[in-house]
Formats: C-alpha cells, sequence, structure tokens
C-alpha cells in the first residue's frame, strides 16, 4: 500500500519538483524563498531589471482532475499508486443545501470534475505537480529567472538593453499566459502586478506589460511573502508595516507584566513580537527602526531574564 510519505519520497529522491520552487517542502521557507529572489535582483542591478508578480484565481479550485492524472502518470506514479489517486479524486459528488425558517432548497447532485482538497497533506503536493509553474523554470529564458512558493510566482527578467528587456517582459508573460490557458487556470489581472526595480543611477522607465488587450499595473511597492518590497529595494515600506504591530505588542506586553508569569510573557513576546521583529530580519536588521526595537527589546525584556 504506498502512503503520503512514499509519494513525497518519490518526488524528492527523482528531484521532481523544481528547485525554485519552495513552497509544502522539507526544509524550505518563505524567507529562503526571498532571500533567493532578493539576491537575484542584487546580482543583476547594473542591468535592466523587473519582476511579474502573478496572482491565480482559486488556483487550488482549478486544478482538473483528468489533467492531473495524466501529469500523475507522466511523472511516473502509476500502477497501484495511480489507481489510488484516481479513486481519491473521482468519483465524487457534492450539493448545496439552503435552510432557512421558512424553506429548505436542495441542489442537484454534481460530479467534482476540479480541485484538490485543501487542507491536506497531499493536496498542495497534487497543486504543484498540477501547475505548469513546476514545468516553467525549464522553459524560461537562461537569462531570467523565477521563484515560486506554492502558487506565489514571481518571475524576474533582466536585460542591459531597456529594448530587449521590455520585449522579454511581455513575452513571457504571453508564454506563461498560454501554459496557463492549457491547464485551465486563470491569472488574476487585477492582483497581477510588474515591478521595474532601480537604484539611483539607473532610473525607471515608463513602458507597458501586455497581453492581448490585458496591461499589468506597474507598481513601487508590493507585499512579497509577508515582507513589503520596494522597487529600491529600500525597506522603509516593510519598517513601516510592522511598527504599528511591534508597538501594539509592546504595550500589550507592558500591560500585562504585573499580571502574568515569567513564562506566560515569554510565550506572549515569542508570538506577538519575536516573530514579527526577526521575520525577514536577514535584510532589514540593518535599518535605524529595527535596530531601535531590538534596543527596546532589550530594555523591555531585560528584567525578565535575569
Amino acid at each position: 500500500m504506498y502512503n503520503i510519505f512514499e509519494f513525497y519520497w518519490f518526488n524528492d529522491f527523482h528531484n521532481i519538483l523544481a528547485a525554485e520552487q519552495f513552497g509544502f517542502r522539507t526544509s524550505s521557507s518563505t524567507e529562503q524563498a526571498s532571500f533567493n529572489f532578493i539576491n537575484n535582483i542584487l546580482n543583476e542591478f547594473k542591468k535592466k531589471i523587473g519582476s511579474i508578480f502573478l496572482d491565480l484565481q482559486k488556483a487550488f479550485n482549478c486544478v482538473n482532475h483528468d489533467i492531473l492524472l495524466s501529469k500523475l502518470s507522466f511523472y511516473g506514479k502509476a500502477g497501484g499508486f495511480f489507481q489510488l489517486r484516481k479513486t481519491y479524486l473521482q468519483d465524487r459528488y457534492q450539493r448545496v443545501v439552503l435552510n432557512s425558517n421558512y424553506f429548505i432548497s436542495i441542489s442537484e447532485w454534481g460530479e467534482i470534475t476540479h480541485g484538490v482538497p485543501q487542507g491536506s497533506i497531499l493536496g498542495p503536493l497534487l497543486f504543484l505537480l498540477y501547475m505548469c509553474i513546476n514545468d516553467l523554470p525549464h522553459s524560461i529564458n537562461k537569462n531570467n529567472k523565477i521563484v515560486l512558493f506554492a502558487d506565489d510566482t514571481s518571475l524576474i527578467i533582466s536585460n542591459p538593453d531597456l529594448i530587449k528587456f521590455r520585449n522579454d517582459a511581455n513575452k513571457i508573460l504571453q508564454h506563461i499566459q498560454e501554459c496557463f490557458n492549457a491547464n485551465l487556470i486563470s491569472l488574476n489581472w487585477e492582483k497581477t502586478h510588474f515591478m521595474h526595480f532601480t537604484t539611483k543611477n539607473n532610473s525607471s522607465s515608463n513602458f507597458d506589460i501586455i497581453y492581448k488587450d490585458k496591461k499589468l499595473t506597474t507598481v513601487d511597492s508590493i507585499k512579497f511573502l509577508g515582507s513589503t518590497l520596494h522597487n529600491s529595494l529600500s525597506w522603509k515600506k516593510h519598517i513601516e508595516a510592522i511598527v504599528p504591530k511591534l508597538s501594539a505588542a509592546t504595550f500589550a506586553m507592558r500591560v500585562v507584566q504585573p499580571f502574568l508569569s515569567l513564562e506566560s510573557l515569554k510565550l506572549i513576546y515569542y508570538s506577538y513580537f519575536h516573530s514579527i521583529l526577526t521575520y525577514g530580519i536577514i535584510f532589514c536588521g540593518n535599518t535605524p527602526t529595527v535596530m531601535l526595537f531590538s534596543e527596546c527589546k532589550r530594555e523591555l525584556l531585560g528584567s525578565w531574564w535575569e
């Protein structure tokens, strides 16, 4: 009998998932994905460089069972395991029941032909195997990069020539869209954005990233895997976002300090202060505000550990 752990082992042993995929994998995290992304940006800062941040519509609900099963077969998961996954996904039905004080309405039974079980251990891995996202790193031009965390997809485009840079960005967007169309996945165009990274000596250029009649919104900052990323790689926006949270956590700890034990205070600190302060600190830890809060932390907590 096959189990979930064998499924994960099979994928790791045969390197089926792309190295650029950081989501739902052992010894991987959003911080590692962020580091990979930012490091790639820094390495190419002398060139024209930008990124397309893709957002998918109801990604986990769009998985087509027939396409997924064909991909499982392609990746070598046939035989008994294939039949097990087939019975796990297919021949399932659901209906909707509306019950109010005045009437009860029940829909007809409908077969579930799309989606992976959310909240399960297996669901996210099936989603990664389904999505052409896993194939994208092998089809992207070697001069460009891709960073993946589950359905969060960030494309890095770089080229020393502005015209080629613009053309590459448009070609990659077209390629991505065609790949998604083939897999019955839809982009959320309102939340899919383009960012042109700049320095003091490398100003931003105005041009559009377009697919057919749809144009991407160009942004100066964006929320990226828990951090606020600015197009100059300044962390001012990120600090502005976490300062109110740290201030509220500090106030709360001072208020409850007289009434709680040291162990309880430590739980509050690690849950509401330390976790916020340290997330992404490898990128923004030298900013004055973060250093100030580190000093406040020592002043606030110093007596607790004495």
